[in-house]
């Protein structure tokens, strides 16, 4: 691992400073001001969530900056849910300030894409009506383990798996809504800053987590986000 200073978003340059990856501990890879996310967005999930139709336009949500972890941080079940599910997506990292970008630019303002767990209560989800408190939980967005800035992201494959048991796998080329339509559509509502987190939508498969496992996330081109489960 090279250092480098002040940041990645925008101009920077190399310390010197090596690391052996062994000798450090990898933390999210991002601080984002939000973390935007958008449910229903692959068809086979609609279906195994009782859905019969795709929206026609993205489903957005937010999870609050405080719920983000990096690879390796236990996900804490709260003692208030009786269900807590994995989702596994790929998520979006944004390189700069934007607004209203159109989707033939909306790449030009990518840095790059990570893997993400978009953790969830689902039963909260479900009691509650709208999804902040089933979503929000501290540590309920494990993001990592790097931002890969290199990397045609319209067909990738993601798997996600629990104590090594496969449970999701998909391709990213099965979004309802691509990712160049996602950026224009969210950059339409608001203004996106630079390390801000967009979370694409999970595949069929999610499921419930129970403490003592461990699940990992995984991106064709990018890595594998793996996270232990605790009781909070």
């Amino acid at each position: 691992m090279a250092a480098i200073t002040p940041h990645p978003f925008g101009a920077f340059s190399f310390t010197g400073a090596r690391h052996s990856l062994g000798d450090v501990r990898l933390l999210a890879p991002v601080l984002p001001s939000k973390v935007l996310c958008v449910g229903k967005n692959y068809a086979d999930h609609v279906r195994e969530m009782g859905g019969d139709a795709v929206p026609q336009r993205p489903v957005l949500f937010l999870k609050p900056s405080t719920s983000v972890i990096g690879p390796g941080d236990p996900i804490a079940l709260p003692a208030d849910s009786d269900r807590v599910d994995y989702e596994g997506e790929l998520a979006i990292v944004i390189g700069r300030l934007c607004r209203d970008v159109p989707v033939a630019r909306a790449l030009d303002v990518v840095l790059g894409y990570t893997c993400a767990n978009d953790v969830t209560a689902r039963d909260q989800q479900q009691a509650d009506g709208q999804w902040t408190r089933a979503k929000g939980h501290d540590t309920f967005c494990p993001v990592g383990p790097w931002i890969e800035t290199d990397l045609d992201a319209s067909d990738l494959a993601i798997r996600t798996t629990l104590d090594g048991e496969l449970r999701q796998d998909s391709r990213t080329k099965l979004l309802v809504h691509d990712i160049p339509s996602l950026i224009a559509y969210m950059s339409a509502a608001m203004t996106l800053l630079p390390g801000d987190l967009l979370l694409t939508g999970t595949p069929a498969g999610v499921g419930p987590m129970s403490p003592g496992r461990t699940v990992a996330v995984t991106v064709e081109g990018i890595g594998t986000l793996a996270n232990p489960v605790v009781a909070r």
